[in-house]
């Protein structure tokens, strides 16, 4: 039907919108403070970009994408996640010759063909970080005290953060050996999508969420059994450094995150009652991305919120947030000499800043008083004819249910200076 919207999508509607505009204002204020700067990618980038970004043997790639062929035969990818088109932006516009690090964020929706259910959509809303040019565990404790900041500041509660170490080039060859001995008992059992894993990348087989699956690598070696001494060294300086910040945390051995790029530092934040899928948030370092994708060898860290995960979290929490809803003055008419003077002094007040409205339906000053109720103005403008031929006008304030008289030409100081 074309009155109902795609499944797996959703209409934000006034009332709600308010409270992504106040998360997503906030994450921007929270970047300032840390150096981030906002970068804004198409929607849609070449597929090829996230077959080589994140991985051929993810989830993602094997079974979540929206791809289509366009009308030049280009096959094209809606967004799934944001690194990968970042780590393109920063290749293709050369943002490696700027002084390194480079910090970025973006905000904006992601694409995947999933499931829906609760806290997962098909279209879904990220707050996405990436820092590009420095492999220093301090930058890793920054990333992930950063994460922790935003949902501090949020106000939510009961959150685990969960931390691992998935090494790197070097050690992976160890695991992987490790890893396929210990599942070639097992193999037939492994459901289809891990039977291929077994050769290709065997570790993704520890993310699979199939029970028989999971069950088989309950035993399994682990990243941290395999860690080669600078992957050992780094993950522990991590570890001091959120240590430091007071940033609690839970080592989570068995945590690979669900993308193929990260090496090292890998981490979640879960959150309770949200439904089955209880991360809200997380990412990791991915020291060969870049290259992979083209560019310099250049270290890279980054992690991504879930905007619809963080509200519905906050909402079972009971959270409130602090934002305002409609015009802060409404003006009301009687008789229609008073319409010129009010649309004169309704564009006024918006040039001065003041959300202001009318009424544009010819209602009764009764209605016109009972429909500024329902905006939730704060004062209420009356303009009579009257009025208007004295320089006067009648302020209400609508909370403190008091009026009184203020001069036409006073107005605007008037409603300045109430705030």
């Amino acid at each position: 039907m074309l009155t109902t919207r795609p499944r797996g999508t959703n209409d934000v509607l006034p009332g709600e919108v308010e409270k992504w505009q106040y998360l997503e204002e906030l994450a921007r204020k929270i970047c300032r403070e840390y150096g981030y700067e906002e970068i804004r990618t198409p929607i849609f980038e070449h597929t090829e970009l996230f077959h080589r970004g994140v991985g051929e043997t993810t989830d993602i790639v094997e079974k979540e994408m929206y791809t289509f062929t366009d009308r030049g035969d280009r096959s094209i990818t809606l967004r799934p996640e944001a690194t990968a088109a970042i780590v393109r932006a920063y290749v293709e516009n050369k943002l490696y010759a700027l002084p390194q690090p480079v910090k970025l964020f973006l905000i904006g929706p992601m694409f995947r063909y999933d499931r829906p259910q609760a806290g997962r959509f098909r279209q879904f809303h990220q707050f996405d970080v990436e820092v590009f040019g420095s492999d220093s565990p301090a930058i890793d404790a920054e990333v992930i005290a950063m994460a922790m900041d935003i949902y501090e500041r949020i106000g939510l509660k009961d959150l685990e953060l969960h931390i691992n170490s998935v090494g790197c080039p070097e050690c992976r060859p160890v695991l992987r050996k490790k890893l396929q001995e210990h599942f070639q008992p097992h193999l037939e059992n492994l459901c289809p999508n891990c039977k291929g894993r077994f050769e290709r990348n065997p570790l993704r087989i520890l993310d699979c969420k199939n029970e028989q699956c999971q069950e088989m690598g309950r035993h399994a070696p682990t990243t941290l059994d395999a860690l080669c001494p600078e992957c050992d060294s780094h993950f522990e300086r991590v570890k001091g450094y959120l240590d430091a910040v007071g940033v609690r945390y839970i080592v989570d051995n068995r945590l690979v995150r669900g993308l193929d790029y990260y090496t090292r530092t890998a981490f979640e934040i879960m959150a309770r009652d949200i439904g089955a899928q209880s991360s809200i948030g997380g990412g990791g370092r991915y020291n060969g991305l870049i290259e992979e994708c083209g560019g310099p060898a250049t270290p890279g860290i980054g992690f991504a919120l879930g905007l619809e995960r963080i509200l519905l979290t906050a909402e079972r929490q009971g959270l409130t947030f602090p934002v305002t809803r409609g015009p802060a003055v409404f003006i009301a008419t009687v008789g229609t000499g008073a319409e010129r003077q009010a649309f004169q002094l309704l564009q006024q007040l918006r040039r001065q800043g003041v959300a202001a409205e009318k009424d544009y339906l010819g209602r009764s000053l009764k209605a016109q008083m009972k429909y500024a109720g329902k905006l939730e103005a704060r004062l209420v403008i009356i303009l009579g004819e009257e009025e208007v031929a004295r320089g006067v006008a009648v302020v209400r304030d609508m909370q403190a249910g008091e009026q009184q008289e203020v001069s036409l030409s006073e107005l605007i100081n008037y409603i300045n200076a109430k705030g």
